[in-house]
């Protein structure tokens, strides 16, 4: 595996996986709604500085998090769409007391398409077997 560092801040690494052709982010820490925008925006930062399809978004080392999807995150996945992302696995963290609600939003997404984890292995098969048509 060959991770290239595109961005990084406390709390959150940013890496493109030039073997797999995808984005890794590593949250790391706790978030709450701020530290998570900032995050988000790195993400954007980073689509648009390396732009990939697939982003396995690695939340398992998050500590404690009060983060929840609100219409600002909505409009993220959106641009985050328009900049070239069509897969995104998020990986839970261990601690996180609004999954129920995040679930019931997180299976209506389809642009780009959302697929929720309990641990990184699962989010990882699930990401290789995604398909993105060339040109896309």
């Amino acid at each position: 595996m060959q991770l290239e560092l595109i961005l990084e801040q406390p709390g959150i690494s940013i890496s493109y996986d030039h073997d797999l052709q995808w984005q890794y982010v590593n949250w790391q820490g706790v978030h709450d709604s701020a530290s998570s925008r900032q995050g988000c925006l790195l993400m954007l930062e980073a689509m648009r500085l390396r732009p990939a399809a697939k982003i396995l978004n690695d939340n398992s080392n998050i500590t404690y998090t009060s983060v929840y999807l609100t219409e600002w995150s909505l409009n993220w996945l959106r641009e985050m769409h328009t900049a070239g992302l069509r897969y995104l696995a998020w990986v839970y963290a261990p601690v996180f007391p609004e999954r129920q609600a995040t679930e019931a939003i997180v299976q209506y997404l389809s642009n780009p398409t959302v697929a929720s984890f309990d641990d990184v292995a699962n989010a990882y098969n699930w990401l290789l077997r995604q398909h993105v048509s060339p040109g896309v």
